[in-house]
């Protein structure tokens, strides 16, 4: 570990943690430079931003936005995530997550509505308090949580297989900003853009470098290196994108909680000697 994560979740989003028991258990990681990146909201930023130095912490601002990526000359959108890091005026991106937070809800809402007659119990209602009552914060989740506490499924993967997961009968797309707008945004902010987990995606290897370059073309700065448990590979894709467009690279576990045992907060890819890192200008 080398003490920098900049990709983390707290239960403002899809976390297990609160964000101050995120701070504490980084300080247990001994991690010094950490950006928490809920999903389209900076509520648990603020919650916490004030209170950062106590755990001996640079608390870096970032968020996760939900992103259509839109190739030239095709009308299929590909949802994909881009991290705004390190920004100095929220003003700018406050607007765009009042509308993204709006669509969450009606998402979660939605997605429960096409669960309901399925699992025969008020799963809203259960997901709801989950989240306080704030239907932007629903997450497939909290969804996939309350789905195992019934034992409708064994694991939350389970969830996704058979109800969650794109094509199955309860998924709903998120259509989020488009990819140009929300890197333009993100400069606006005086943040940095970088791409989310770039093979995640379910993409071909020719079109997650077509991604990787029009981010490039668009303004984007940094590509998230891909976790050590993915093949040598894309290591070796993602080195060479990387290199040939002149981006920078961040570093960050995904970190949720203890249902992914396989993530360890402050467990991130060693960058080669050759790649910069974007938390180098911080």
């Amino acid at each position: 570990m080398n003490g920098i994560d900049l990709h983390t979740h707290s239960d403002f989003s899809d976390g297990e943690l609160s964000p101050d028991q995120l701070l504490a258990l980084a300080q247990q990681q001994h991690i010094h430079t950490l950006a928490l990146t809920d999903h389209d909201t900076l509520s648990g930023y603020y919650k916490v931003q004030s209170i950062a130095h106590r755990y001996h912490l640079h608390l870096i601002s970032g968020v996760e936005l939900s992103v259509s990526w839109q190739r030239l000359n095709q009308k299929k959108c590909v949802p994909i995530h881009v991290l705004a890091l390190n920004m100095s005026d929220f003003d700018p991106i406050e607007a765009i997550l009042d509308t993204q937070k709006k669509l969450r809800a009606q998402r979660g809402i939605l997605i429960c509505q096409k669960l309901m007659p399925i699992v025969e119990f008020d799963l809203l209602h259960e997901v709801r308090m989950m989240v306080e009552g704030h239907d932007d914060r629903i997450t497939r989740n909290h969804i996939a949580q309350v789905l195992l506490q019934h034992t409708v499924v064994t694991r939350k993967q389970q969830a996704f297989d058979r109800f969650l997961g794109q094509g199955k009968r309860a998924y709903v797309a998120f259509e989020g900003i488009e990819l140009a707008q929300a890197i333009e945004n993100i400069r606006q902010c005086g943040g940095v853009a970088v791409l989310a987990h770039p093979t995640k995606y379910a993409l071909s290897a020719t079109l997650t470098r077509e991604l990787i370059q029009d981010f490039a073309r668009l303004g984007g700065h940094a590509i998230e290196l891909p976790s050590a448990h993915e093949p040598p590979a894309m290591r070796h894709m993602i080195d060479f994108m990387i290199e040939r467009h002149g981006l920078k690279v961040s570093i960050g576990s995904d970190f949720h909680g203890t249902s992914t045992p396989w993530v360890t907060l402050g467990q991130t890819p060693v960058p080669k000697p050759n790649q910069t890192g974007i938390w180098e200008n911080f």
